[in-house]
């Protein structure tokens, strides 16, 4: 083989790899809102460094180095940031709020925390291991392959997903709404 040929082959397996592994971010995203992470930092009222947030987390200090993971993917990722902060004379890494985590905040209007939770949930993810059955099945929809029953029969007979389906969707509805009345007002006076 050639560089290039090798080349070639190793670019498509990092592409190949980089669309196997996606899935982590998303699972780290849902993580962070059971967790409730951007409330513990926003609460915190500024920085909050990695043992503070263990500690605020009450999780046992062995997992220490699988929230500093979990944390880096997420700095990684523009969900949080990182500065430096000053404790008992030495300087540490901290973690701050971006605008993607405020987003997170549960005590805001715009909250998508429970957007996320419903769209990250098993329900709602387990269609997509059924794709390729739906397009070549007689099934009206992926969600009928996964779950033996449609979308509105499944919401209306699992009161957990019902609730966080409801949850999940008149959030975006009030979002779109106090949107449009922005944008009124803000036409309006011009």
């Amino acid at each position: 083989m050639d560089q290039g040929a090798i080349e070639s082959s190793f670019q498509a397996q990092v592409h190949l790899y980089k669309y196997m592994f996606n899935f982590i971010g998303s699972m780290s995203l849902k993580c962070t809102v059971q967790l409730g992470i951007a409330d513990i930092i926003h609460n915190h009222r500024e920085s909050i460094t990695l043992s503070e947030l263990v500690s605020a987390l009450q999780i046992h200090p062995d997992k220490t180095s699988c929230v500093y993971g979990l944390m880096r993917l997420l700095v990684h990722s523009g969900f949080f940031g990182t500065t430096k902060v000053h404790e008992d004379d030495q300087e540490k890494e901290a973690y701050v709020l971006t605008p993607s985590s405020k987003l997170l905040l549960t005590d805001k209007i715009n909250c998508l925390s429970p957007f996320v939770r419903e769209v990250l949930d098993p329900a709602s993810m387990n269609p997509f291991h059924f794709l390729g059955d739906w397009i070549k099945g007689d099934k009206n929809t992926a969600f009928e392959i996964a779950h033996g029953l449609s979308l509105w029969v499944c919401v209306d007979q699992n009161l957990e997903f019902k609730d966080l389906f409801h949850e999940a969707w008149h959030l975006i509805l009030s979002v779109r709404s106090s949107f449009e009345e922005g944008v009124r007002t803000y036409a309006s006076s011009s």
